[in-house]
């Protein structure tokens, strides 16, 4: 089985960055793609990216294009998210999880919170 955990949420200022961190563990090899989701209070879970565990393609959501940014780094078996101009609609737990195309196949971890105040 793989492993996935989440790190890298904090409390940011509207316009602000940070990255968060996915790290797999476990039969790595298995992996095809890993995406990230939110979910705010109050609201469905939503796709956020999604990347090929080779790192040549990838997905994002109509509400993070030109913001949010999804790389991975095959040594340190990590995916990241790299989010720029966040704005306190960002403010959600994120999640990863192995994906076919955008949906997701696994199991869910706790998340890392991010909070954007205005």
């Amino acid at each position: 089985q793989v492993q996935l955990v989440e790190s890298g949420g904090g409390l940011v200022q509207a316009g602000g960055s940070l990255r968060l961190s996915c790290a797999a563990s476990g039969r790595t090899f298995s992996i095809y793609r890993v995406g990230w989701f939110r979910q705010a209070p109050g609201k469905e879970r939503e796709f956020v990216a999604a990347i090929s565990w080779s790192g040549g393609t990838t997905y994002y959501g109509d509400s993070v294009k030109g913001r949010f940014t999804i790389s991975v780094d095959n040594a340190k078996n990590t995916v990241y998210l790299q989010m720029n101009g966040l704005k306190p609609e960002d403010t959600a737990v994120y999640y990863c999880n192995k994906v076919i195309t955008t949906n997701p196949i696994g199991s869910w971890g706790q998340g890392t919170q991010v909070t954007v105040s205005s």
